[in-house]
């Protein structure tokens, strides 16, 4: 019976020896790998500046310009390490908005139209004074598509908030993260 007790103990032991083995063997192995999809090279580029784009669309929703600015200089604070700065930065990205538009879709027998399209379309300007091989000029659009049952207002301030969404990943995505 004690010769069983301690086989039993001796058992739980190798169980827990190796337990450890395996926790320490992967813990000493463990990779610190944090993504946050930019290639910038810290030493080198340190500043941004993001001027404001005006809206200057034919079709005028007047909170555009201010959410947009917005969210793409909150874009850039949250996934970057970069000081924003008023004038001269390392990165510049300046630009317009330059479509906001209304497109019928699916005409339906009686003639109207079933669903909607709006189209936000912005012009960028990057400039990375230190490779300018880096330099662009691109329009960026999204699109959203909505019934037309509904109004535009009713459905506005969610699909501008998706197109700007998009489109300053997109910016982000040519401009530091190289995609």
């Amino acid at each position: 019976m004690k010769h069983l007790f301690f086989k039993q103990r001796h058992n739980q032991l190798a169980l827990f020896a190796l337990w450890l083995l395996v926790v320490f063997t992967f813990d000493s192995c463990a990779l610190s790998y944090k993504f946050n999809g930019s290639s910038i090279d810290y030493s080198k580029i340190k500043t941004i500046t993001i001027s404001d784009f005006p809206n200057n669309a034919p079709l005028v929703y007047p909170p555009l310009a201010q959410n947009f600015n917005i969210a793409l200089q909150n874009y850039f604070a949250q996934y970057t390490r970069l000081q924003p700065v008023s004038r001269n930065g390392d990165l510049q990205i300046s630009g317009e908005i330059t479509g906001y538009d209304l497109t019928p879709l699916a005409i339906q027998t009686s003639g109207l139209a079933g669903e909607t399209r709006l189209t936000l379309t912005v012009k960028v300007h990057f400039v990375n004074t230190k490779n300018e091989k880096d330099n662009f000029d691109s329009s960026f659009s999204s699109s959203q598509t909505f019934s037309s049952n509904l109004m535009l207002n009713q459905v506005q301030d969610q699909l501008v908030s998706e197109m700007i969404k998009e489109i300053v990943e997109n910016i982000y995505n040519q401009t530091v993260a190289k995609w």
